[in-house]
Protein backbone atom coordinates (compact mmCIF):
# COMPACT_ATOMS: atom_id res chain seq x y z
CA UNK A 1 0.00 0.00 0.00
CA UNK A 2 1.40 3.37 -1.01
CA UNK A 3 1.40 5.94 1.79
CA UNK A 4 1.19 9.71 1.50
CA UNK A 5 2.99 11.39 4.36
CA UNK A 6 5.70 13.50 2.76
CA UNK A 7 3.99 16.90 3.07
CA UNK A 8 4.12 17.97 6.72
CA UNK A 9 3.93 21.75 6.34
CA UNK A 10 2.46 24.07 3.74
CA UNK A 11 5.91 25.52 3.01
CA UNK A 12 7.21 21.99 2.44
CA UNK A 13 4.31 21.00 0.18
CA UNK A 14 4.05 24.17 -1.85
CA UNK A 15 7.05 23.73 -4.24
CA UNK A 16 5.84 20.31 -5.38
CA UNK A 17 2.30 21.60 -5.79
CA UNK A 18 3.46 24.66 -7.74
CA UNK A 19 5.32 22.39 -10.18
CA UNK A 20 2.12 20.40 -10.84
CA UNK A 21 -0.68 22.95 -10.69
CA UNK A 22 -1.55 26.20 -12.46
CA UNK A 23 -0.85 29.58 -10.91
CA UNK A 24 -4.60 30.35 -10.42
CA UNK A 25 -5.05 27.00 -8.65
CA UNK A 26 -2.07 27.76 -6.43
CA UNK A 27 -3.61 31.12 -5.52
CA UNK A 28 -6.73 29.30 -4.31
CA UNK A 29 -4.66 26.76 -2.40
CA UNK A 30 -2.50 29.42 -0.77
CA UNK A 31 -5.69 31.05 0.55
CA UNK A 32 -7.20 27.71 1.62
CA UNK A 33 -4.03 26.64 3.43
CA UNK A 34 -3.82 29.97 5.24
CA UNK A 35 -7.48 29.66 6.26
CA UNK A 36 -7.01 26.08 7.46
CA UNK A 37 -3.93 27.04 9.45
CA UNK A 38 -5.80 30.00 10.94
CA UNK A 39 -8.90 28.04 11.88
CA UNK A 40 -7.21 24.87 13.15
CA UNK A 41 -4.40 26.75 14.92
CA UNK A 42 -2.50 24.43 17.23
CA UNK A 43 -5.05 21.60 17.13
CA UNK A 44 -3.68 18.08 17.06
CA UNK A 45 -5.17 14.89 15.70
CA UNK A 46 -5.88 11.85 17.93
CA UNK A 47 -2.54 10.45 16.68
CA UNK A 48 -0.81 13.51 18.16
CA UNK A 49 0.26 15.05 14.85
CA UNK A 50 -0.56 18.68 14.06
CA UNK A 51 -3.92 18.99 12.29
CA UNK A 52 -2.34 20.49 9.20
CA UNK A 53 -0.42 17.25 8.58
CA UNK A 54 -3.70 15.37 8.13
CA UNK A 55 -5.02 18.01 5.72
CA UNK A 56 -1.79 17.93 3.72
CA UNK A 57 -1.86 14.13 3.59
CA UNK A 58 -5.37 14.28 2.15
CA UNK A 59 -4.21 16.92 -0.35
CA UNK A 60 -1.19 14.81 -1.31
CA UNK A 61 -3.46 11.81 -1.87
CA UNK A 62 -5.63 13.84 -4.25
CA UNK A 63 -2.76 15.48 -6.14
CA UNK A 64 -0.09 12.77 -6.27
CA UNK A 65 -2.37 9.75 -6.09
CA UNK A 66 -5.67 10.60 -7.77
CA UNK A 67 -4.15 13.39 -9.91
CA UNK A 68 -6.95 15.81 -9.12
CA UNK A 69 -6.33 19.38 -10.31
CA UNK A 70 -9.73 21.01 -9.71
CA UNK A 71 -9.10 23.99 -7.40
CA UNK A 72 -12.49 23.66 -5.67
CA UNK A 73 -11.87 20.02 -4.78
CA UNK A 74 -8.33 20.73 -3.59
CA UNK A 75 -9.42 23.72 -1.51
CA UNK A 76 -12.25 21.65 -0.02
CA UNK A 77 -9.86 18.93 1.10
CA UNK A 78 -7.78 21.50 2.97
CA UNK A 79 -10.94 22.89 4.58
CA UNK A 80 -12.92 19.67 5.04
CA UNK A 81 -12.72 19.61 8.85
CA UNK A 82 -13.05 23.29 9.72
CA UNK A 83 -16.82 23.29 10.24
CA UNK A 84 -16.66 20.06 12.23
CA UNK A 85 -13.66 20.90 14.40
CA UNK A 86 -13.36 24.71 14.63
CA UNK A 87 -15.66 27.70 15.00
CA UNK A 88 -15.77 28.23 11.20
CA UNK A 89 -19.15 28.00 9.49
CA UNK A 90 -20.21 27.03 6.00
CA UNK A 91 -21.06 30.69 5.53
CA UNK A 92 -17.45 31.60 6.30
CA UNK A 93 -16.25 29.13 3.67
CA UNK A 94 -18.74 30.34 1.09
CA UNK A 95 -17.79 33.98 1.71
CA UNK A 96 -14.09 33.25 1.23
CA UNK A 97 -14.08 30.42 -1.32
CA UNK A 98 -17.47 30.40 -3.04
CA UNK A 99 -20.51 28.12 -3.02
CA UNK A 100 -18.86 25.16 -4.78
CA UNK A 101 -16.20 24.73 -2.09
CA UNK A 102 -18.76 25.29 0.67
CA UNK A 103 -21.03 22.62 -0.81
CA UNK A 104 -18.18 20.07 -0.91
CA UNK A 105 -17.27 20.81 2.71
CA UNK A 106 -20.94 20.52 3.66
CA UNK A 107 -21.16 17.04 2.13
CA UNK A 108 -18.20 15.75 4.14
CA UNK A 109 -19.03 17.45 7.45
CA UNK A 110 -20.53 15.12 10.03
CA UNK A 111 -23.61 16.58 11.69
CA UNK A 112 -23.25 16.96 15.45
CA UNK A 113 -24.87 14.19 17.49
CA UNK A 114 -27.70 15.93 19.37
CA UNK A 115 -27.98 13.20 21.99
CA UNK A 116 -24.99 12.29 24.09
CA UNK A 117 -23.42 8.88 24.33
CA UNK A 118 -21.54 6.40 22.21
CA UNK A 119 -24.63 4.86 20.60
CA UNK A 120 -25.97 8.24 19.46
CA UNK A 121 -22.62 9.19 17.97
CA UNK A 122 -22.31 5.89 16.11
CA UNK A 123 -25.85 6.24 14.77
CA UNK A 124 -25.10 9.76 13.55
CA UNK A 125 -21.89 8.55 11.90
CA UNK A 126 -23.68 5.68 10.15
CA UNK A 127 -26.39 8.03 8.85
CA UNK A 128 -23.72 10.43 7.60
CA UNK A 129 -21.76 7.69 5.83
CA UNK A 130 -24.88 6.30 4.17
CA UNK A 131 -25.78 9.80 2.96
CA UNK A 132 -22.48 9.97 1.09
CA UNK A 133 -23.91 7.54 -1.48
CA UNK A 134 -25.85 10.50 -2.88
CA UNK A 135 -22.85 12.86 -2.87
CA UNK A 136 -21.45 14.25 -6.13
CA UNK A 137 -18.19 12.72 -7.30
CA UNK A 138 -15.99 15.66 -6.17
CA UNK A 139 -17.35 15.35 -2.61
CA UNK A 140 -16.70 11.61 -2.68
CA UNK A 141 -13.12 12.29 -3.77
CA UNK A 142 -12.67 14.66 -0.82
CA UNK A 143 -14.08 12.07 1.59
CA UNK A 144 -11.99 9.25 0.15
CA UNK A 145 -8.82 11.33 0.50
CA UNK A 146 -9.75 12.26 4.08
CA UNK A 147 -10.41 8.62 5.02
CA UNK A 148 -7.28 7.41 3.21
CA UNK A 149 -5.19 9.78 5.33
CA UNK A 150 -6.83 8.38 8.45
CA UNK A 151 -6.59 4.70 7.58
CA UNK A 152 -2.96 4.84 6.49
CA UNK A 153 -2.26 5.73 10.15
CA UNK A 154 -4.69 3.23 11.61
CA UNK A 155 -1.89 1.29 13.32
CA UNK A 156 -1.40 4.31 15.63
CA UNK A 157 -4.88 3.94 17.14
CA UNK A 158 -6.17 1.70 19.92
CA UNK A 159 -6.96 -1.90 19.00
CA UNK A 160 -10.71 -1.42 19.55
CA UNK A 161 -10.76 1.71 17.41
CA UNK A 162 -8.78 -0.05 14.66
CA UNK A 163 -11.32 -2.87 14.40
CA UNK A 164 -14.33 -0.54 14.37
CA UNK A 165 -12.77 1.88 11.88
CA UNK A 166 -11.65 -0.96 9.61
CA UNK A 167 -15.18 -2.42 9.52
CA UNK A 168 -16.72 1.01 8.94
CA UNK A 169 -14.29 1.76 6.11
CA UNK A 170 -14.87 -1.58 4.39
CA UNK A 171 -18.64 -1.25 4.72
CA UNK A 172 -19.13 2.37 3.66
CA UNK A 173 -16.01 3.74 1.95
CA UNK A 174 -14.83 0.85 -0.21
CA UNK A 175 -18.09 0.85 -2.22
CA UNK A 176 -17.61 4.59 -2.85
CA UNK A 177 -14.01 3.98 -3.93
CA UNK A 178 -14.79 1.09 -6.27
CA UNK A 179 -15.41 3.20 -9.39
CA UNK A 180 -12.56 5.64 -8.80
CA UNK A 181 -9.46 4.76 -10.89
CA UNK A 182 -7.01 5.60 -8.11
CA UNK A 183 -9.04 5.03 -4.97
CA UNK A 184 -10.49 1.64 -5.91
CA UNK A 185 -7.12 -0.15 -6.15
CA UNK A 186 -5.64 1.87 -3.27
CA UNK A 187 -8.39 0.90 -0.85
CA UNK A 188 -8.23 -2.75 -1.95
CA UNK A 189 -4.49 -2.74 -1.22
CA UNK A 190 -5.18 -1.12 2.15
CA UNK A 191 -7.83 -3.72 2.96
CA UNK A 192 -5.37 -6.54 2.25
CA UNK A 193 -2.68 -4.94 4.43
CA UNK A 194 -5.09 -4.52 7.35
CA UNK A 195 -7.10 -7.73 6.81
CA UNK A 196 -6.03 -8.99 10.24
CA UNK A 197 -8.58 -6.53 11.67
CA UNK A 198 -11.54 -8.22 9.96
Amino acid sequence: METFTSWRTWDGARPTLAARLSAPTMDVLDRAAAAAIGWHGRQRRPTGVPYMEHLLEALEILVRGARVTDPDVLAAVLLHDVVEDTDATLGDIEDRFGPAVAELVDWVTKPPAIAQGRTAKRTATTTYLRRLRQAPRPAIQVKLADRASNVQRLFQMSADFQRRYYAETVTYLLPLAAEEPFFGPWYESWRRDFAYLA
